[in-house]
């Protein structure tokens, strides 16, 4: 039998809350998530954000509220404040008939409004690791009565190194506290944590490929690096796209974009990681109202966030790991619809896009690329559409009298017709179709020579894997900030002038890196931070990609270049 929100003995004020939003039935995590945590366990929850999870944890928050009581019962941690404004939104939503104060707190706005709020009485905490755990150093948050805390995307929160944070802040509530952890991946750092604050946890786990795939319509298209861009706006041309997410894999990357959509004529926003949070809300805010369709972004700037209606997800470029693809996946074909992803991707790349459906347990369709006679058909099509739906409407009467004022000084009215949708496709003049060049014919890698033969080419043994040599014979010289050698096999330690002196966690050091060079927190190793320097060890994969933004990083308020380890 199908469990109802009537089967979990709410409050009427939620159960009123409940009717209201319009929803119908819990979905699979609600249904798992709301009964244990209404018996007083501690709970792990393995879902993709989408799967409903939020209101499965606020629910029972809610049911529980003392709203005679001033200090927080609840805190909820996120690792971002997109998200924690989401999480918020939602407590506030399911709470809209009971007498709940919701605070939001995260870094990079004053702390004189939450500091105010607190002192007024507040139900719930909602925040970042890193406001949270200020708020407690300086006293400011109680966390004494707290009955409830919820970690929120907790794989997240481990990439970008706020682990440490979270510990701390666990160890700054109650013992008999209710814990429940929420996290898209259980990596062993998270099953750590969970064995270390929780205790006795039932899991609910709901599959990646039944939460975020299996209403996505998934399709790859192999096509040239440098036609990527032309490939994207003839797609564009053809799908009924309402609202879309494009993510490329840095920030550079997604400006470029953005301006050439633009100059495209297709409207288009970048979502990234050097916005402030005011400029960050606004974009937010007029994607959400259907104000801008398209949302370019990395996935580092699109971290925590949750839209509803999302038609179609683009893979501009392929995510490093296939667990991220999930992610980017996830955000298109909720609540019931069906959602479009879209990967381009190289022809050298076909080997990823295997582990990909290895991993998701679904294939993508290999499909061709719209050709320039399929986009002119479509243009008519739409041309045809439109003409067809004014004439079923018959509320054309100021035209039909133009035309009748033009048939009667000798103009033939099927020529009237033509000029009048002749200007009406005159715009497609400003929209050419641009040319895509055709694939190799055989787009593989070439085959390897045989072991014995490597010498030659720079193999194991050769010199040149210390440095490459010009046509005299000298060695030429690496970039400047190669590093050296860190302890783990394919990091490279780098070192920065910050430290303890300067308030310098590892959070900061992730955080900074990650969004300004556009790469995951899983490039990230050991951060050892001292008093006046730190180290950093970074994969070798990703080194070119920190070296080119080198002049873009700051933490707690200061600039900083990474250098040789």
């Amino acid at each position: 039998m199908t469990a109802q929100f009537a089967d979990f003995n709410l409050r009427p004020e939620l159960e009123q809350a409940i009717n209201t939003l319009g929803y119908t039935q819990p979905t699979p995590i609600q249904a798992g998530i709301i009964p244990l945590m209404q018996s007083g366990h501690d709970v792990t929850g393995q879902a993709q954000t989408g799967t409903g999870k939020t209101a499965a944890f606020a629910l029972p928050i809610l049911n529980r509220i003392d709203p005679n009581q001033v200090l927080p019962q609840a805190l909820v941690v996120a690792p971002t404040r997109e998200l924690a404004l989401q999480v918020t939104d939602m407590i506030q939503s399911l709470g809209q008939f009971l007498d709940v104060h919701v605070l939001t707190v995260y870094g990079g706005t004053s702390y004189t409004q939450q500091l105010n709020q607190l002192r007024r009485g507040v139900q719930v905490v909602v925040g970042t690791p890193g406001r949270i755990l200020d708020l407690i150093k300086r006293g400011r948050l109680d966390l004494t009565e707290v009955r409830t805390v919820v970690l929120d995307e907790a794989d997240e929160m481990l990439s970008m190194g706020f682990v440490e944070d979270v510990e701390a802040i666990l160890f700054a509530t109650p013992d008999e506290r209710q814990t429940t952890l929420f996290s898209a991946t259980l990596p062993p750092r998270i099953r750590e944590l969970a064995r270390k604050f929780l205790h006795d946890p039932k899991t609910i786990s709901i599959a990646s490929e039944q939460v975020t795939l299996a209403a996505t319509e998934q399709r790859v298209y192999y096509v040239n690096e440098f036609d990527k861009l032309a490939v994207l706006t003839r797609l564009f041309e053809m799908e009924d796209i309402s609202s879309a997410l494009i993510f490329t894999r840095t920030r550079v990357r997604t400006g470029e974009l953005v301006t050439e959509l633009n100059s495209r004529g297709y409207p288009a926003e970048a979502l990234s990681g050097d916005l402030s949070q005011d400029a960050r809300e606004h974009t937010m805010a007029r994607f959400r109202a259907g104000q801008v369709k398209v949302l370019v972004a990395t996935d580092v700037a699109a971290r925590g966030l949750d839209v509803e209606g999302i038609s179609h997800v683009f893979n501009f470029d392929l995510p490093e790991e296939t667990e991220t693809f999930v992610h980017r996946v996830g955000r298109t074909g909720r609540a019931g619809r069906t959602g479009i992803a879209i990967s381009l991707a190289r022809p050298s790349e076909r080997r990823q896009v295997r582990q990909i459906e290895q991993f998701t347990h679904q294939q993508m369709l290999e499909s061709q690329v719209p050709t320039i006679e399929d986009i002119q058909a479509k243009r008519v099509d739409s041309l045809i559409d439109k003409v067809e739906t004014w004439l079923k409407r018959g509320r054309a009467k100021e035209e039909r009298a133009l035309v009748e004022s033009m048939a009667a000084v000798g103009f033939d009215p099927i020529d009237i017709a033509a000029a009048a949708l002749k200007v009406a496709r005159a715009e497609e003049k400003q929209r050419p179709i641009p040319e895509i060049s055709p694939l190799p014919e055989k787009a593989v890698r070439p085959e390897r020579r045989p072991r014995e033969d490597r010498s030659e080419r720079g193999g194991r043994g050769d010199t040149r894997k210390k440095g490459q040599r010009d046509s005299s014979g000298q060695a030429k010289p690496r970039a400047n900030i190669r590093g050296k050698q860190s302890d783990e096999e394919g990091m490279i330690r780098l070192e920065m002038g910050l430290g303890k002196v300067d308030g310098l966690r590892p959070a900061d050091v992730v955080a900074s890196i990650a969004g300004a060079a556009g790469i995951p927190g899983t490039a990230f190793g050991r951060i050892y931070i001292q008093n006046h320097r730190t180290t950093v060890d970074v994969s070798e994969e990703y080194l070119e990609k920190v070296v080119s933004a080198n002049n873009k990083y700051k933490a707690r308020g200061q600039s900083f270049t990474l250098t040789k380890g």
